[in-house]
């Protein structure tokens, strides 16, 4: 039998930040800023993987597979938590991921075409 770990001050603040995050992001102002944030960071990952990874030409299919693994894990991820009707900002934060990577990946693909 496993004993019940304490509570100690950093368990109880990491456990919380999601609950101060959505707190802090109930302003309409403050919650589409850092959505802009988390769409256009993503971005710059997807720009810089793509852009990285077709001009070195050595690591396409291995870079292919971990892009479609991550937006893989992203979906699941985000159809888990469609269950819950309400509005959450770790869901929408995901979607923002999500568009951002795939538009980076496709800006950087056309203009490899």
């Amino acid at each position: 039998m496993t004993a019940r770990l304490q509570s100690t001050r950093l368990q109880r603040s990491v456990g919380d930040a999601s609950t101060r995050l959505d707190l802090w992001a109930t302003n309409p102002w403050r919650r589409a800023s850092l959505l802009l944030i988390a769409l256009t960071g993503s971005f710059m990952i997807g720009n810089g993987i793509a852009s990285i990874s077709g001009s070195l030409g050595l690591m396409d299919p291995v870079a292919a597979m971990l892009s479609v693994g991550l937006m893989e894990v992203m979906v699941r991820v985000r159809r888990h938590w469609a269950r819950d009707k309400r509005s959450h900002l770790g869901r929408q934060l995901l979607d923002m991921t999500r568009i951002g990577l795939l538009y980076g990946l496709l800006l950087e693909g056309f203009k490899l075409l």
